[in-house]
């Protein structure tokens, strides 16, 4: 038996669709980071970009388990003294959901240059209404996540 290595001509993309309404915020980013790396075909090869093209919609209706709204924070650091700026994750999921989603997914990819192409392949969307119908989307059904 043979070990097939993907090459980046003969990986073949396609586009699903994920529903995240009332869905944990890290199981969402875990199934899609795992989407576009990839993971899920037998052709999957670690230094290729053999994922596939995803869409996320209802970002605003992601919940966080426990008490992970209040406890929870953003930080980012401007890097001047006292630059350090807290945003609670209550007020992040309420005004921001779409960016929140992100950074998770961010951070399950691999820190290279090929982790951040895969990054460009999500779509996310705060409504259930997306405008990339033309891709034609098929609904991910990958388990329970």
């Amino acid at each position: 038996m043979k070990t097939i290595m993907a090459k980046p001509a003969t990986v073949e993309k396609k586009w699903y669709l994920i529903d995240a309404a009332n869905q944990p915020l890290g199981r969402v980013a875990s199934e899609a980071a795992r989407i576009l790396r990839g993971k899920h075909k037998p052709t999957f090869t670690p230094n290729v970009d053999c994922g596939d093209n995803l869409i996320i919609i209802n970002s605003d209706k992601i919940v966080l388990t426990g008490k992970k709204e209040e406890q929870k924070y953003f930080k980012r650091f401007s890097g001047y003294q006292s630059g350090l700026h807290l945003t609670q994750y209550k007020t992040m999921m309420a005004e921001q959901s779409d960016v929140a989603l992100m950074r998770a997914i961010k951070g399950m990819l691999p820190k290279n240059s090929l982790g951040r192409k895969m990054a460009t392949h999500v779509l996310i969307y705060k409504g259930a209404e997306h405008k990339n119908q033309a891709q034609k989307p098929e609904v991910w059904d990958g388990g329970n996540f």
